[in-house]
């Protein structure tokens, strides 16, 4: 099936275009059949760092192109405001996890059912150009390559770094933590950017 390119989210309804849709504000691509050699299924370039405005058009518009179900999302805490605890979505609350130890530029999506998908985050202030060359280039084959060849090829910066409180260093706040689940990933290894996220993170 032929990769979705979306800009805001349509309503829930409206059934997904099977042909990639471009316009003036592209903000989401996603591959409708996850490729579990690629690092990444698709990049999202949300409007602002406000995890709480940002998510839930998210989820609505991952939900409906998939048609699956969003249970629970890991976001990095440093590169995130307003991080939520859960967010309404159809009949449910889906759960935000909050990690210091991924990779910031990524955000993943757990499913009621099959594997996680993992999506590139554009940063926000990202000029038009770029940002929708990363787009683009995340919707083709991009098995066998990194996070950093994806942003390089898009002329983007590959390696951002976000800020760091003493806290973020040492785990402190407990942010390192599922709500749901109260798991802990303070102490492991951040992933190395040609591999993709676990479902845990």
């Amino acid at each position: 099936m032929t990769p979705a390119l979306l800009s805001r989210p349509a309503p829930l309804g409206s059934a997904p275009s099977a042909i990639p849709r471009v316009d003036s504000a592209l903000r989401l691509s996603l591959h409708p059949v996850p490729n579990r050699r690629a690092v990444v299924d698709g990049a999202w370039w949300p409007y602002s760092r406000d995890a709480a405005a940002e998510l839930p058009g998210l989820i609505a518009a991952v939900d409906r192109l998939l048609d699956r179900v969003t249970l629970r999302i890991g976001v990095h805490r440093d590169v995130w405001q307003s991080i939520p605890r859960r967010i309404p979505a159809r009949g449910r609350q889906v759960r935000i996890g909050w990690f210091r130890h991924t990779d910031p530029r990524l955000i993943t999506l757990i499913f009621s059912a099959g594997e996680p998908v993992v999506l590139l985050v554009i940063p926000p202030d990202t000029a038009a150009g770029p940002a929708e060359a990363t787009l683009k280039l995340t919707t083709q084959d991009t098995a066998g390559l990194s996070i950093d060849d994806i942003l390089t090829g898009a002329r983007l910066p590959p390696n951002p770094t976000p800020p760091h409180s003493a806290s973020a260093r040492d785990g402190s706040d407990g942010s390192a933590r599922w709500d749901n689940e109260g798991g802990s990933i303070t102490g492991q290894e951040p992933p190395p950017s040609t591999r993709r996220p676990s479902a845990s993170a």
